[in-house]
């Protein structure tokens, strides 16, 4: 019996140094999601506010750049269900849950305007970046690139021109509120519905 000596050494073990490469390149690819995400999620926890507050919260801020660094990467693949665990779902979905536990933070830090802004815009990088619907692999092919940044910027300017809207602790509060709601739905429902019916 012959022996395939690229069997033996596809079977050996693997050097030390192949393995702490891997996890470098692992931590170090798709830098322009990284950046973007690690930025947002900094920008949420307010770091002017976050630089004056007791070292626990300093401590979980940069907990919470970490994290971000590593949730940042677009998942640029089919979708495929391998598990239904809430950890292998947040981790297949870890794009769409940064941005909304940073829209969480942000609403919980209560920023002020400059960095709302920024944290709009770098938002609006970040999903723009990492949306596999349109810049993926997997996107349809001939989508114009255009579109949903128009769409999404001109959604952002909204919100924040929304927001700063004076009807806090009035009797007019819950009818913007209800509006922003009810679009919301319609805009998810939309999305839904393109995604399951795309065009031609």
């Amino acid at each position: 019996m012959t022996t395939n000596p690229a069997r033996i050494a596809r079977l050996g073990p693997r050097p030390a140094g192949s393995r702490a490469a891997l996890s470098i390149a692992r931590l170090t690819s798709r830098i322009t999601d990284r950046l973007l995400g690690t930025a947002l999620a900094i920008a949420a926890c307010n770091p002017p506010a976050a630089l004056h507050a007791p070292l626990p919260v300093r401590a979980l801020a940069l907990g919470v750049a970490a994290a971000a660094w590593w949730a940042s990467p677009m998942v640029d693949a089919r979708p495929v269900l391998t598990s239904m665990r809430w950890r292998t779902v947040a981790a297949r979905r870890r794009t769409t849950v940064l941005p909304a536990a940073a829209i969480a933070v942000a609403a919980a830090t209560d920023p002020p305007l400059w960095l709302a802004i920024c944290i709009a815009a770098l938002l609006l990088a970040y999903l723009l970046v990492t949306d596999a619907w349109t810049t993926g692999a997997t996107a349809p092919p001939g989508r114009p690139q255009t579109t949903p940044a128009l769409a999404a910027a001109a959604a952002t300017a909204v919100v924040l021109l929304a927001v700063q809207v004076p009807v806090t602790g009035t009797s007019w509060a819950r009818l913007p509120a209800s509006l922003a709601i009810a679009a919301t739905t319609v805009c998810l429902v939309l999305a839904l519905r393109t995604r399951r019916n795309p065009p031609g």
